[in-house]
């Protein structure tokens, strides 16, 4: 398992596109927390960094399927999928491999970021005027958010050879997992259960942890996320016949 997890890893890296979308990721956070007018610290006026949490899972949509896209999509593609199952590793070796080697990446790609928190504590009146608790929290919530992401990516790509074809729906599920449960609730035939159908959604949760209080019942909820989503990668994967 160590030795597909550092194959996966390290592919990553050593491709140029891995570092072109954790760029334009880190660039677009940047642009949307400093410069544009709707979303500037500079132009709110106050030391919290509640924009900066609140847009990142709209850019994780994009950011994280762009690098699960090729996870077994490609090995499909090129046939070396056939080459992985005959080394000493279960399916389910193989799946924890390619999805741990995507979580460093979002690990990665978040690093960057916390040069944020020390620019709002820097710039705050008197210094450090911010609630590193909230930031904490919602840091935490970050990092759930992009695991959870991250199992519906990898399920994504066993669906399909196509990148592109993989990438699109780990958008669409990314993004219904994120805001589609709350929309369901809102509708006025679903009075009375409105409360239980938005909690099915990420959103609720992620909201939740990002107030600084890391409950148990949210941890448990990405928990069962991300194995829900790797368990049905599993069943497809072994459903197959290579």
């Amino acid at each position: 398992m160590l030795s597909v997890f550092k194959r996966e890893l390290f592919s990553f890296l050593n491709s140029l596109t891995a570092y072109i979308t954790i760029g334009l990721f880190f660039l677009a956070c940047g642009l949307m927390l400093w410069f544009f007018p709707d979303t500037s610290i500079l132009d709110y006026g106050y030391a919290e960094l509640d924009g900066f949490f609140s847009l990142v899972p709209f850019l994780f949509m994009f950011l994280i399927p762009a690098i699960t896209m090729r996870s077994f999509a490609e090995e499909r593609k090129e046939g070396t999928y056939v080459l992985l199952v005959t080394k000493p590793v279960t399916d389910l070796q193989i799946i924890l491999a390619k999805y741990l080697a995507c979580v460093v990446l979002i690990l990665i790609a978040l690093l960057p970021t916390l040069i944020y928190y020390y620019s709002v504590y820097q710039l705050g009146l008197p210094k450090g005027n911010i609630d590193s608790g909230a930031v904490t929290g919602s840091y935490i919530g970050l990092i759930l958010l992009g695991c959870a992401f991250t199992a519906a990516g990898v399920f994504s790509s066993s669906l399909t050879k196509n990148q592109i074809v993989a990438f699109a729906i780990a958008v669409f599920l990314c993004f219904f997992t994120y805001t589609g449960f709350n929309s369901l609730s809102k509708i006025q035939a679903l009075q009375g259960i409105e409360a239980f159908i938005a909690n099915l959604g990420i959103n609720e949760h992620y909201q939740s942890i990002s107030r600084g209080v890391l409950d148990t019942r949210d941890v448990v909820y990405f928990i069962s996320f991300i194995m829900v989503f790797l368990g049905l990668t599993r069943l497809i994967l072994g459903g197959r016949k290579w």
